[in-house]
């Protein structure tokens, strides 16, 4: 199965999306935020990012999801900063502190490129939300250079849905977080209040556009959306909410990661209610839960 993009760049429209994308940035709607600056004079707003993206890093990663990685480790490139403030962000020196360097297309295509080399089994984008003009200006060099691993757009969730439809057909894995299910805690822990609703017309989006997970005969993922979502101490994520959106408004056979590796991180110290891991008793309730709504991937 070729990656969709390669349609897309072979059709022309690819070179269009770009186009209108990078024209966004001079008055940047892109995200949720709708910061307004004109990112195009180095503007910055909540993301904190201007013209160019800035990278920390990138290499093959092994421990992503299973059909994610494969044998080869899935190629992540991991983006600095973030249009979504997590008081307890683990990557927080990367999306917080912005450690990076400032990066231009043609640097962001030998990355994918070089990851490709390697034997990663995708290109996997780290926050990419608030760089999406970048990677997509970046995209047509990579073609050309031969690149045909699927992409990979790893998301907080909270991604605008008119931006995702203006990006149909370029990313073949969607792999967005499902964090919250209450617009008062998405506020007090990430700073976005409306990201519930937010958050449920993108994964709708994103499942309109690549379905359920495809995984081939070697367990790796080829299309598809891969949910995550990470269970707070004293369900303050709301996750049998967000199991039930799941369920009931996208798929029963969606692929989800639950997640159990909640730790206090940078501030979460200061919020006595996170301030531990989750308990096994938490963790199995919520496994109990997805298992009784039908739901059988991924966990």
């Amino acid at each position: 199965m070729l990656p969709s993009y390669l349609k897309l760049y072979k059709q022309n429209r690819l070179n269009s999306i770009k186009k209108n994308l990078i024209t966004a940035l001079e008055n940047c709607r892109l995200c949720p935020r709708n910061c307004g600056v004109n990112r195009l004079n180095d503007e910055c707003g909540f993301c904190g990012t201007g013209r160019y993206a800035i990278i920390s890093s990138g290499g093959p990663h092994f421990g992503e999801e299973p059909p994610l990685v494969g044998r080869g480790g899935s190629g992540t490139i991991f983006i600095s900063r973030c249009n979504l403030g997590c008081i307890y962000c683990q990557n927080y020196t990367i999306s917080h502190l912005g450690q990076g360097e400032k990066v231009k297309p043609e640097v962001l295509a030998k990355m994918m490129l070089y990851l490709q080399k390697v034997g990663c089994e995708n290109i996997n984008f780290v926050t990419p939300t608030h760089v999406i003009a970048q990677i997509v200006e970046a995209l047509p060099l990579a073609i050309e250079g031969g690149l045909k691993l699927p992409l990979v757009y790893n998301s907080g969730g909270y991604d605008k849905v008119e931006t995702l439809k203006e990006i149909e057909g370029v990313f073949d894995i969607y792999m967005p977080d499902a964090k919250y299910a209450e617009g008062s805690q998405a506020k007090k822990y990430s700073a976005a209040e409306d990201y519930w609703d937010i958050c449920r017309e993108a994964i709708s989006q994103m499942h309109k556009d690549v379905g359920d997970l495809v995984i081939d005969e070697n367990g790796i993922a080829l299309r598809g959306l891969l949910i995550r979502h990470l269970i707070l101490p004293n369900n303050i994520a709301g996750s049998f909410e967000v199991l039930d959106f799941i369920a009931k408004s996208i798929s029963r056979n969606s692929y989800v990661n639950i997640m159990d590796q909640y730790r206090p991180c940078f501030k979460a110290r200061d919020y006595p209610e996170i301030n531990r891991p989750i308990t096994p008793d938490e963790y199995k309730k919520v496994i109990d839960y997805a298992l009784r709504l039908g739901l059988h991937r991924g966990f």
